[in-house]
């Protein structure tokens, strides 16, 4: 199950890998498949686009680096059940890194994708599906337990905004301009196109299954599991945050801290809850220094 009809322009995954149920997970990939797997997880409206820039770096210096569309994002196939809770999240990551005969990836998430790699790491795993799963690092990407109400509810508001679709390319990117002020609004409307579908009425829709907005209800209940997996964790970790970020603040980085106490930390001033796409190249280096001092 999916949504409407891609826009001419979107790219195409160059992989796809089964998830936990047997949904489609879509992928891209970089550099030498035997090489040390960084798994590249974005987060919630994103799409494995969004590490782009990132994957290619990483592919150059040697690693082999692997984005996925998380169920009912992208080109990854919507949950049949409308069920997108961060367990079945856990369980598709863990059927993938299985297929890809990976039980030690080091795992940077985003937002979602950090709790789902921080679930996964600071908890026990389901034998069933992966043996041995031993992450060797983590690198959360502004996100932490601890998160802003205000900026949680704004991207909330951003991701539920018009429900029947947009009018036009224009009027997308207007939107998202409101949403990012502190980035460049872009001329060139094309690249939205991995972002959007055509619905049957003639609407521009988001990539994504409405239905997973309804996950964000687990939010006010997750917070103390996730300081549980912080307090647990024993691996390399890294912290990123955005200094523009209005989901994780410097208290929550500090919380985090705390809780992790051997736990590196980078704080991108100029970027935003997007850290990876507002200064991608600060960014990488941060990634790339931390994985040469895992070694």
């Amino acid at each position: 199950m999916n949504a409407g009809t891609k826009l001419p322009g979107t790219p195409k995954p160059s992989r796809i890998w089964r998830g936990w149920d047997g949904n489609s997970i879509a992928g891209d990939t970089w550099g030498n498949p035997s090489s040390q797997l960084v798994m590249l997880l974005h987060g919630g409206g994103q799409t494995r686009h969004a590490w782009k820039g990132t994957g290619e770096m990483l592919g150059a210096h040697g690693y082999f680096a692997v984005a996925i569309d998380a169920r009912g994002h992208g080109d990854s196939d919507w949950s049949s059940d409308g069920m997108y809770s961060q367990e079945i999240m856990a369980l598709d990551l863990l059927s993938v890194l299985k297929q890809l005969h990976c039980s030690a990836p080091v795992l940077v998430g985003a937002s979602m994708g950090g709790i789902t790699s921080l679930l996964v790491s600071g908890e026990p795993q389901n034998s069933e599906v992966m043996e041995n799963f031993s992450p060797k690092g983590l690198v959360m990407v502004d996100i932490a337990p601890k998160t802003e109400s205000k900026g949680v509810t704004r991207i909330g508001n951003f991701m539920t905004h018009k429900p029947e679709g947009f009018d036009s390319l224009e009027e997308v990117a207007e939107w998202i301009s409101a949403y990012q002020p502190h980035r460049k609004k872009k001329s060139d409307l094309k690249g939205l196109a991995k972002n959007l579908r055509l619905n049957q009425n003639g609407k521009y829709c988001w990539h994504w299954d409405p239905r997973f907005m309804t996950m964000r209800k687990e939010i006010q209940n997750r917070e103390e599991r996730l300081n549980k997996c912080t307090r647990a964790l024993s691996i390399p970790t890294l912290l990123v945050r955005g200094g523009l970020s209005d989901i994780l603040s410097e208290e929550g980085a500090r919380d985090f801290l705390q809780q992790c106490g051997h736990a590196k930390y980078v704080n991108i001033t100029d970027a935003a809850h997007m850290v990876a796409g507002d200064r991608n190249d600060i960014f990488g280096q941060s990634i790339l220094k931390f994985l040469s001092e895992m070694n």
